[in-house]
């Protein structure tokens, strides 16, 4: 097992990685694929959270930069002698999963170190997850451990017919705990009853399409669950409008840095030689937060709270953009 330091890893910063290599590949429906890495000494690699990610390395995009992917951790956290991650393979993205769909058992692939912002509460009296779609792989990671450690669970599953991925494994950890539902309008009408319904100390959990976190955050809410006990965690935010081009200031070095129609600012300031620790570029992970001092800002992260959106003080250069022709930076 190889260890990447901040230097090796890229021609940004990234934190602390691993190369690993693939020990196998699975098809887990139609359309997603789950990869095993494992190191290639046989070593056991380091635990993780449930719900938990590592950022890949999913080779080179056209600009020649490394193009970097956040996937959920789908197995055993403690010890783990291998880190699994399920890719649906989107024809129409950045090309992050085709590269994971073609990869061969032996292949090298570079991951950071894993992370989480979607770990189970412990003190929670009892857990509801909710998984859309490829959404259900932190939620699998959820279920071993609630499993293991005989906590109280029950998973609801939403999914197109013929294409649940790790449907079986889930009947097999879940038993009748497991509620699965083919189509949105009887999902819906499912969930209602589970959101009105839960003892005290109750904890939800929800990760899939953004439409589907934003409907049972808000039915949630409305059906009084504090904001403390509903947990969600986004894909990423997809293909974007490619915006009007706009002027960085950098206000310690007095630089001017020119972001173009169709380049994100993170882009337009590696270029610049501005080095900004990142890791999703998707918008997710928080790691590119930047200081704003003034200028317009077109919010496009699935990160800052809507306060700290509000507040106009901070933005992730990876995806979100000036709304108006300048914007100043504290860099």
């Amino acid at each position: 097992m190889t260890l990447l330091s901040e230097n090796q890893a890229g021609n940004t910063p990234v934190a602390t990685g691993l190369v690993l290599s693939v020990g196998e590949t699975t098809e887990v429906s139609p359309t997603v694929r789950h990869v095993r890495l494992t190191a290639p000494d046989g070593r056991v690699l380091p635990s993780f959270t449930p719900g938990s990610h590592i950022v890949v390395t999913c080779g080179t995009g056209p600009d020649g930069r490394p193009r970097r992917n956040s996937y959920s951790l789908t197995g055993p956290g403690f010890e783990p002698d291998h880190y699994g991650i399920s890719v649906r393979l989107d024809e129409k993205g950045r090309g992050g999963s085709r590269w994971i769909h073609r990869l061969q058992v032996g292949d090298p692939v570079q991951v950071s170190t894993p992370r989480s912002a979607f770990a189970p509460v412990l003190a929670a009296r009892h857990h509801v997850l909710v998984a859309g779609g490829i959404g259900v792989t932190p939620v699998l990671s959820h279920v071993r451990a609630a499993v293991q450690w005989g906590r109280s669970f029950e998973v609801h599953y939403t999914f197109r017919a013929g294409d649940g991925p790790h449907l079986e494994e889930l009947r097999r950890l879940c038993g009748t705990r497991l509620h699965t539902c083919t189509d949105s309008n009887s999902f819906r009408e499912h969930i209602g009853p589970v959101l009105l319904d839960q003892p005290i100390g109750t904890h939800l959990y929800v990760c899939g399409p953004a439409g589907l976190i934003d409907e049972l955050t808000t039915r949630a809410h409305r059906a009084g669950w504090p904001g403390a006990r509903v947990h969600y965690e986004h894909f990423g935010v997809g293909d974007l409008d490619p915006g009007t081009p706009f002027t960085a200031h950098l206000r310690r070095s007095g630089s001017e840095v020119e972001v173009d129609s169709g380049v994100s600012l993170l882009e337009a300031l590696e270029t610049h030689g501005t080095a900004v620790p990142n890791l999703c570029r998707q918008g997710v992970c928080g790691e590119c937060r930047l200081p704003v001092v003034s200028g317009g800002i077109d919010h496009r992260d699935l990160y800052l709270t809507a306060a700290e959106k509000e507040a106009g003080d901070c933005l992730m250069p990876c995806v979100s953009r000036a709304s108006g022709q300048r914007l100043e930076l504290d860099l």
